[in-house]
């Protein structure tokens, strides 16, 4: 993909097809047409997914029988457990678990291994989503460990890999870094994070927070052997309601809570919801038959790879679009008033996130004026607990955070460029 560094459009026939496989992209129930272009906040759902949730959770049976539908029930569960790995494309061996959110999936695979692997220090950085670097934050402090933070760069928008790499040592007891930035959509170096983290210690523990990413590029554990990963199935086209994580052979043989009954790998509690596991085979099915227009290949990951190629290759192009001009449009980079954020130029390392601010009005206002013209937008202020830390390490009091997903259009950037052009005037 590096190949094509302004990204290549969805062909228009397709596009209008992936659009209207998806609920709400151009209005909403309430206020009509709208551009909704707060995907790394909310999300776009897919159609399919939640017809399906809601078809399997009106099953009133018990899946943990052995009749006609609860046997149904356990394809689903298992199904959606193996999309749940092609996803990830996780290697034999761990497990995986289930919550109501990823943040929670996040706090117990944190817990496992500062709660039972010796060393002195945990390592993080500075712009990990509070989920992340908070569990890091509390189980530091509470198993009496330094907690060492890697700093951002100015220029990138992201963490360089040696400012991470530098922190680690031979008592360090984990590692946690996230996939992408929810603020800049900078994205980082996993290879190469988890490669040198591992020549300073080789059995160190490694932990990554891939919600922001999921959607919008490849997650592939056999180039990236982290211990534990997750991602938020409401970001990822899906519904909200549950968050789910992978955890590798060795993390998930560490004490945690189960029931004492079950295999010590198992990280299950109670009956989780088949309905979730569905939606999960819904968002692979759908990125698989995106990929299917571009590869001839049977295979379910050949084809998810392929869908999530041309994924990014969308976005991307939006991306450029919206950084340059489009229809005669001046982009974000060319307009008066306008400041865009941490704009690193190489967009191939970068997901499909702007933050941007104006000269001519504040960010909160700016963000109105946004709505009046029916467009949704978010600020991300330095008084925020969930931008605070993130912002600080920028130098930055604010942002507008824009972050629209593949199945917007040309034509929503073109909008969205006017808007902005018509705020910059006020």
């Amino acid at each position: 993909m590096a190949n094509h560094p302004e990204g290549i459009l969805f062909p228009e026939t397709l596009q209008r097809e992936i659009k209207d496989k998806f609920l709400y992209v151009d209005r909403d129930s309430d206020i009509g047409e709208r551009l909704m272009f707060d995907n790394a906040g909310g999300a776009f759902r897919l159609k399919k997914a939640v017809e399906r949730a809601i078809e399997v959770d009106s099953v009133p049976d018990c899946p943990e029988r052995v009749h006609k539908m609860a046997l149904k029930l356990q394809k689903i569960q298992d199904d959606g457990t193996d999309d749940a790995r092609l996803i990830f494309n996780a290697p034999a061996g761990g497990s995986i678990l289930t919550h109501l959110t990823a943040s929670q999936t996040m706090f117990d695979m944190v817990r496992a291994v500062a709660e039972n692997v010796p060393g002195k220090n945990m390592v993080t950085s500075v712009l990990e989503h509070p989920s992340a670097y908070d569990c890091m934050e509390y189980y530091a402090q509470k198993t009496g460990r330094e907690l060492r933070v890697a700093q951002s760069n100015r220029n990138t928008g992201g963490v360089d890999v040696d400012s991470i790499i530098k922190l680690i040592d031979k008592d360090t007891v984990l590692l946690s870094v996230m996939y992408a930035s929810n603020i800049t959509g900078a994205i980082y170096d996993m290879e190469s994070i988890v490669r040198e983290a591992r020549s300073v210690k080789p059995d160190l523990y490694i932990i990554c927070d891939a919600v922001q990413h999921a959607p919008h590029g490849i997650i592939d554990l056999e180039k990236t052997p982290v211990d534990g990963i997750n991602f938020a199935p409401y970001k990822f086209y899906g519904c909200r309601g549950s968050g789910i994580g992978y955890v590798s052979e060795r993390l998930s043989r560490l004490p945690h809570h189960k029931l004492s009954a079950k295999n010590i790998e198992d990280w299950s509690l109670g009956s989780p919801a088949p309905s979730q596991f569905a939606v999960i085979t819904e968002i692979v099915n759908y990125v698989a038959w995106v990929g299917g227009h571009f590869t001839d290949s049977k295979s379910r990951r050949e084809l998810f790879v392929a869908g999530m190629e041309r994924i990014k290759l969308h976005e991307r192009a939006l991306m450029a679009r919206m950084l340059d001009g489009s229809g005669g449009v001046p982009g974000l980079r060319k307009m008066d008033n306008v400041l865009v954020f941490l704009d690193n130029p190489d967009l191939t390392i970068r997901d499909f996130i702007m933050a941007i601010g104006f000269k001519n009005i504040g960010y909160t206002k700016a963000v109105r004026e946004y709505e009046r013209r029916n467009i949704i937008v978010y600020d991300r202020l330095a008084t925020s607990l969930y931008s605070k830390r993130m912002l600080n390490s920028f130098g930055l009091d604010g942002a507008i955070r824009v972050s629209p997903l593949h199945c917007n259009d040309i034509l929503d950037i073109e909008k969205f460029l006017l808007a902005t052009l018509e705020i910059s005037r006020l």
